[in-house]
């Protein structure tokens, strides 16, 4: 068993670590194919405190997202319910069906605030009536919206 490296990772590396991650390799591994490839860096007291203030600041990053995103949830859930007109068939069936995107631009015609359609996760809507629509504004924080369908 031979002796192990210690790196700071440069870039994420699969099944590895993240960005700015201190890890321990086999010396061919780091020597034949992370050095080489500007994946890592030797861990000299001068880069782990570089990792350590690109890791704080990161952290920073992420806290003022996550803020921001809680600042956007209560905008939307302050909204209420939003009602959306749709033509009707028999038996209150919906000529086609409410589509995220169609959320996703009456949620900006009523807040003014653009919501990417990718974030939404609506249950198909095919019938009149009210539903509630999900919207994943950061990895921790989820807005719950409630959306009305009626006849037009």
């Amino acid at each position: 068993m031979g002796k192990r490296i210690q790196l700071v990772l440069n870039q994420d590396v699969y099944k590895l670590g993240r960005n700015g991650d201190l890890v321990e390799v086999a010396p061919g591994y780091a020597r034949n194919y992370l050095l080489p490839k500007a994946m890592a860096y030797v861990a000299t007291p001068g880069v782990l405190k570089q990792a350590e203030r690109r890791r704080e600041q990161e952290r920073q990053r992420q806290l003022e997202l996550k803020q921001a995103a809680e600042k956007q949830k209560q905008v939307l859930e302050g909204v209420g319910t939003l009602t959306i007109a749709m033509p009707v068939g028999e038996k209150e069936a919906l000529f086609g069906s409410v589509t995220a995107q169609d959320v996703a631009d009456l949620i900006q015609s009523a807040t003014g605030q653009e919501i990417d359609r990718r974030t939404l996760t609506l249950p198909e809507v095919r019938k009149l009536g009210t539903y509630t629509a999900e919207i994943k504004l950061h990895t921790e924080v989820t807005a719950a919206v409630k959306i009305t369908v009626v006849a037009e």
